[in-house]
């Protein structure tokens, strides 16, 4: 299973958001410069994630972008639910698209469709906070990635 960029890119901003903590506010600036993201891109996923009640936005001169929940409330595999836009591995899963002729005799779906439920069932065991477990060390990090 690959997860698409927009995915990806939304648990980074989670990761950053949770490693900094909510005592100052994020800009999308500094995420874009801290992994090298696009600031359109981020804005469209900070919007989403706004949206999912996630994170917070706060608008203005002295506005940026905040958790909206503690990390520990933030499931891993909930985010990645809501951020894919589809999770059909095969072109089977999809009925209404699905031309392969072998479907009806094919236990392939079935077995791929218990490999996506374990892969789903591993995220929903983690947090956010199990992710940023060691919030300083990220810090650190990102500080370096600023400086270059």
């Amino acid at each position: 299973m690959r997860l698409t960029s927009y995915t990806d890119y939304a648990l980074r901003v989670l990761i950053f958001l949770a490693a900094k903590g909510n005592d100052e506010l994020s800009s999308i600036r500094e995420i874009s410069e801290v992994y090298g993201i696009s600031k359109n891109h981020l804005m469209k996923i900070i919007y989403g994630l706004g949206k999912m009640g996630i994170i917070k936005t706060i608008r203005g001169r002295n506005g940026g972008i905040r958790l909206a929940k503690e990390p520990k409330d933030i499931n891993i595999g909930a985010v990645v639910r809501q951020t894919e836009e589809d999770f059909r591995i095969v072109e089977c899963f999809d009925s209404d698209h699905n031309v392969c002729v072998i479907s009806p005799v094919c236990t392939l779906r079935h077995i791929l469709h218990e490999a996506l439920a374990a892969y789903l069932h591993v995220l929903d065991q983690y947090t956010l906070a199990d992710l940023v477990a060691d919030p300083k060390s990220y810090r650190i990090h990102f500080m370096k990635q600023s400086e270059t």
